[in-house]
């Protein structure tokens, strides 16, 4: 028996990392929104890895705190362990990782939650969408409440007719033994949704007390840790490392003599996997030629015995997981706590999102996370919270906000997804970015904190601490470009770090664009007469060293911007138009591009189908002057 339980702005699916951030950002804009999912104690919860961050992964971070989200204050208050990574490489690679204690991050989280004003937390398994008229008006429980809301975001992970596999033994499941769901699933399906199968996965936990670290190397964390969210400025003490080993010839010959009761192998897997993240069975098959694989042993948190075991993602049968975990360096007494298992479940096919992540099927829904064939903690917050704020803005009658690729790592995930599609569990990488040297780590809140204060996700105080620190930085460039130093000043200082002597006075930026000159060198030499932070100074050394690779970068983004400019109507038949080739108006009618720019990032879409679109398009637009 159905019941009215109650109406909403927003409605949100599912408490991952997709839908925390959907549901506070929607809150946040002043709607009175609903968070509902099977279990309140899984809120925030990490399936899989106990950590955030690592390349592109650590930037979306970054950008999700730039616009007033709350993933990177959440793991700025409840790390283990901070490393900043590929430090040997240039700004545009450089990447943070956080190893979290995963009890303390789902407990912050979310009692941050249940702070938050105008947004309640429900207990509740979702088993029907309610649309009306191709409008989604809210959605139906198990136990029959009704709850009605103006725009509502499916964030539901891999929850989707969730399996578990391992070896022969596959039940449904979601994560860690959790309810499925079901029903959901084919609701979606009767709307119109068209959905795929995939699979991810994830390694056994083994006690620490059993670990022989002597056999291990130590990794620790930095010794001076940099953090996710702008906002941050104490670090959590005591860090704990991480401890790295390799499989061996044993751990290869077990898991090659056993791939027969391997569900990959044998076909008791549908859905595909992750490409960028295999199990160690098919990393063994796949790289055959390699001796060994690295293994780092990771805390889950300072309360627990239990160590993740990364690198060793697998569905092997119980029995052989305990054998390959015994083969390796340091396990050979190891005790497992938890096995590891293969998980399939339903994912919608993303092609059918708008750049909003709203479904061009059913208006007023909106999906975000794995759901949308993503994978990893940080690709889905970084859906989530555009996913609410869209949401949010949809209920408030205003624009929808979407990044384009040169604004942010979240823009490249988003066009990938809604442009391209995705044929297996999709991971953001560096190399997806063709801008990334305008997208790094270090200038997230300066490429998108004005957003996120426009929106109301920034508040003042932090807005104008943001103004200030752009303003140093300006004002600080600027003394180096009008600040000369005699080579009488100078000449000692640049024979001892073994850089060209000069013969005349010399600009100060002059001297920090050499490889070789720091701006601490450029410090001693002639002081800021007021006092900078390092955040303040590690941007004025990179804006001013890499100023021509980031020039050329604008340029071709404002050719981007050109394209994006030009908008492609709504009713555009591409059926109809002479001269496209067949793959492409197909692909045209799929997808219905919002403009020429995103057209022309559609596989399967060549330059010349664009150029005939740009022709058909000024026809349309002269006939539509004429009418009008």
């Amino acid at each position: 028996m159905n019941y009215d339980a109650g109406s909403y702005d927003v409605i949100v699916v599912g408490a991952g990392h997709a839908g925390c951030e959907a549901a506070l950002a929607a809150a946040r804009m002043g709607c009175e929104t609903l968070m509902i999912t099977i279990n309140l104690d899984m809120v925030a919860f990490m399936p899989c890895n106990p950590s955030i961050g690592g390349p592109a992964k650590g930037h979306v971070v970054r950008e999700i705190d730039a616009l007033g989200g709350e993933m990177g204050r959440n793991i700025d208050r409840t790390y283990i362990q901070m490393r900043m990574l590929n430090t040997a490489k240039g700004p545009a690679v450089h990447a943070l990782r956080a190893q979290a204690d995963k009890f303390l991050y789902q407990h912050t989280m979310k009692q941050t939650m249940e702070n938050e004003p105008k947004l309640s937390l429900r207990q509740g398994l979702v088993e029907e969408l309610i649309v009306e008229d191709g409008i989604c008006k809210g959605i139906i429980t198990k136990t029959g409440a009704r709850y009605f809301a103006k725009a509502v975001v499916v964030t539901t992970g891999t929850y989707l007719r969730g399996k578990i596999i391992m070896g022969e033994l596959m039940y449904e499941s979601g994560p860690n033994n959790q309810q499925p769901a079901v029903k959901l699933s084919h609701s979606l399906r009767e709307h119109g949704l068209e959905l795929v199968r995939f699979k991810t996965g994830t390694p056994p936990r083994v006690h620490k007390d059993s670990i022989d670290f002597s056999q291990t190397v130590i990794q620790p964390g930095d010794e001076k840790p940099k953090f996710f969210s702008f906002e941050t400025t104490e670090e959590v003490p005591n860090q704990l490392p991480c401890w790295l080993t390799y499989t061996t010839e044993e751990t290869h010959k077990i898991i090659t003599d056993n791939l027969h009761r391997a569900p990959m192998f044998s076909g008791a897997i549908e859905g595909t996997g992750p490409r960028y993240c295999p199990s160690i069975e098919d990393k063994i098959v796949r790289f055959n030629d390699k001796p060994k694989h690295q293994i780092f042993l990771e805390p889950e948190g300072r309360n627990t015995s239990e160590y993740y075991v990364q690198g060793l993602s697998t569905s092997m049968p119980e029995d052989v997981q305990l054998d390959i975990l015994r083969s390796i360096p340091g396990l050979e007494k190891v005790e497992m706590m938890r096995t590891g298992y293969a998980i399939e479940y339903d994912a919608v096919v993303p092609t059918q999102l708008k750049p909003s992540l709203e479904t061009k099927v059913i208006d007023s829904l909106f999906t975000a996370g794995q759901i949308n064939g993503t994978s990893g903690y940080e690709e889905a917050a970084g859906q989530g919270v555009m996913a609410g704020i869209n949401a949010a803005r949809k209920v408030l009658g205003e624009e929808a906000i979407v990044l384009d690729r040169s604004e942010g790592y979240i823009g490249v995930l988003i066009d990938d997804l809604v442009t391209k599609g995705t044929t297996e569990p999709y991971r953001l990488l560096t190399s997806r970015a063709e801008y990334r040297l305008l997208l790094r780590h270090d200038n997230a809140d300066q490429r998108l904190t004005p957003i996120g204060y426009k929106i109301g996700l920034i508040k003042e105080a932090r807005y104008e601490r943001f103004l200030e620190k752009v303003r140093l930085i300006n004002e600080e460039i600027q003394r180096l470009e009008t600040t000369k130093v005699k080579p009488s000043e100078i000449q000692e200082l640049l024979i001892s770090i073994e850089s060209a002597e000069v013969n005349n006075a010399i600009e100060l930026i002059a001297l920090l664009r050499r490889p070789e000159i720091s701006y601490r060198h450029i410090h001693m030499m002639s002081p800021s007469p007021i006092a900078l932070s390092d955040e303040v100074t590690e941007q004025v050394e990179i804006q001013i060293k890499y100023a021509g690779y980031i020039d050329k970068q604008l340029i071709q983004v404002e050719r981007l911007r050109k394209m994006e400019k030009k908008k492609i109507p709504d009713d555009i038949r591409y059926n109809e138009i002479y001269g496209i080739a067949t793959e492409a108006k197909q692909r045209l009618e799929k997808i219905r591009p919002l403009s020429i720019g995103q057209a022309s990032r559609i596989s399967g879409v060549t330059p010349a189908d664009i150029s005939i679109l740009l022709v058909h398009l000024e026809h349309y637009n002269r006939v539509l002057a004429a009418r009008g």
